[in-house]
């Protein structure tokens, strides 16, 4: 099923709209923070090769990004969960705070959610938890493209500061080059030290 507004349209036809797309990005990576994105697409909306952000290359997701953040009558908003958070909540309940930061940094408050993946604990409002939902679902994919792009922005800052770990290639994902810098060099402060090749690469 290609991504569509139908999840949009079989809430709007119970009356319940407007609808606040979420996802995130970034569990699984070793360091860098895991950020969320809450989208409201207005009625109707369209926007060519939209889709799950891990299906487009990076220049497809900047061009998509630019126009989903430029269009004044998309509303959205962006949240985070930095390393220590991750380490002290662990990822899951981290995503989850994020994507419940991300809802309540809206503008407007929408009165019900499109999730990705799972259901929320205790979130803001009622919501729809989608498996795969960023290739079901317009707003969601907007969403993950946004979150996407913020997170690999902040990978690319975070590689002028720790240059010598690739951050700019990986964006703190575990690949071959990431893990011989881990060795080489041992964690930085904004790697999640719970995760257990970071904590591996701590000195006794």
């Amino acid at each position: 099923m290609p991504c569509s507004l139908r999840p949009e349209l079989e809430l709007m036809a119970r009356g319940i709209f407007p609808v606040a797309g979420i996802d995130e990005a970034g569990r699984g990576p070793l360091a860098g923070p895991v950020v969320a994105a809450a989208v409201v697409l207005p009625p109707g909306f369209f926007l060519p090769g939209l889709d799950d952000s891990k299906k487009l290359s990076p220049r497809k997701r900047e061009s998509l990004h630019a126009r989903l953040t430029s269009d004044p009558d998309i509303l959205w908003a962006c949240a985070r969960c930095e390393p220590g958070e991750i380490d002290s909540l662990n990822i899951l309940r981290a995503t989850h705070l994020a994507m419940r930061r991300a809802f309540l940094a809206l503008a407007v408050r929408p009165p019900h959610a499109l999730i990705d993946g799972l259901p929320v604990p205790d979130f803001p409002c009622p919501h729809t938890a989608l498996v795969g939902g960023d290739g079901l679902s317009l707003s969601i994919a907007a969403a993950s493209v946004i979150a996407k792009v913020e997170r690999d922005r902040t990978m690319d800052e975070l590689d002028a500061q720790f240059p010598e770990y690739g951050f700019c290639r990986h964006k703190g994902y575990p690949t071959a080059e990431h893990l011989d810098r881990l060795r080489r060099h041992g964690p930085t402060p904004v790697h999640r030290l719970s995760f257990a090749p970071v904590a591996k690469s701590v000195p006794a």
